[in-house]
């Protein structure tokens, strides 16, 4: 095994474990240190659908009571017939736009300096709606902040998931962040932090296995014998990485906003445009 290479594969594996449900986009992320690193395969398609498994399995783990009695009891118990109808309903925008349009998408902003454009943009949002949230449900009483619309998942309605899945149409475009735009699309919307993170995290579930399920088929040729070393270090990576930081999150909501988040992508997508701007990192190649 050429070791400098599963370095690389160990690095990019914990990136998308830190980032993919963060609301500083995986994918940009992985673009950018894919071209720092100078990380070339020919089974990209595949390494990426590997590290994403690992992620994505990191939070079934974390929610695998609930997702088991919802296996168990969603032929009889109305909450959990209501979180798989807002699941779906929150899932088809994505998935349609996706297929749709992901070709043209790749082809024309798969590339650093778009994935910064976004990145900061996106940073600017964030400050805008969490501004905008605190206006709206700022600490008034001696109890803490006034009640969000929605404080629990459980009371997402099929409408709130429709315009959250539609919110999450935007993380097409590389440098967004999936779960950026389905947990600030949710504050926008009056979904409590809490309530708003974890839809997210359910979101992420069959739109994540649906975007690695239709890479991986278009991938297939790709997923050879010699590679699977690599494949599991990443995958490996990628959900140590991710659990810990889903737990890690989960508590950070509970007291504190998004702001932070906001300033880091306005600063690392600054300074990539900043040094492409100046000459200093030629970030087309």
């Amino acid at each position: 095994m050429d070791w400098l290479l599963a370095l690389k594969a160990l690095l990019l594996g914990v990136i998308e474990g830190l980032t993919e449900f963060l609301p500083v986009s995986s994918t940009g992320h992985l673009i950018v240190t894919e071209d720092v690193i100078r990380f070339r395969i020919a089974t990209r398609e595949a390494f990426i659908v590997a590290i994403q498994a690992g992620a994505i399995l990191a939070v079934c783990w974390e929610y695998r009571q609930r997702l088991a009695h919802f296996a168990r009891n969603l032929h009889r118990d109305a909450r959990e017939q209501r979180l798989a109808v807002n699941v779906a309903v929150g899932f088809l925008p994505a998935a349609l736009v996706g297929v749709l349009a992901k070709s043209s998408i790749e082809r024309l902003l798969f590339k650093p300096l778009p994935v910064a454009a976004a990145l900061l943009v996106g940073g600017l949002v964030i400050l805008w709606a969490e501004a905008r949230h605190r206006l709206r449900y700022g600490v008034l009483d001696l109890a803490g902040s006034r009640r969000a619309r929605v404080e629990s998942i459980d009371e997402i309605r099929p409408w709130d998931a429709l315009r959250v899945g539609l919110a999450q149409c935007l993380a097409l475009i590389p440098g967004t962040s999936r779960s950026g735009a389905t947990i600030i699309g949710g504050l926008l919307l009056g979904l409590s932090r809490k309530a708003a993170t974890e839809f997210s995290f359910f979101l992420a579930i069959p739109t994540v296995i649906g975007a690695s399920v239709y890479s991986g088929f278009k991938a297939r040729d790709q997923f050879v014998a010699a590679e699977l070393p690599l494949y599991a270090i990443g995958f490996a990576a990628a959900f140590v990485a991710a659990l810990a930081c889903v737990r890690w999150l989960l508590r950070y909501v509970s007291s504190h906003d998004f702001r932070p988040f906001a300033w880091y992508r306005i600063v690392f997508g600054g300074v990539i445009l900043l040094t492409a701007y100046a000459g200093w990192v030629d970030w087309t190649q």
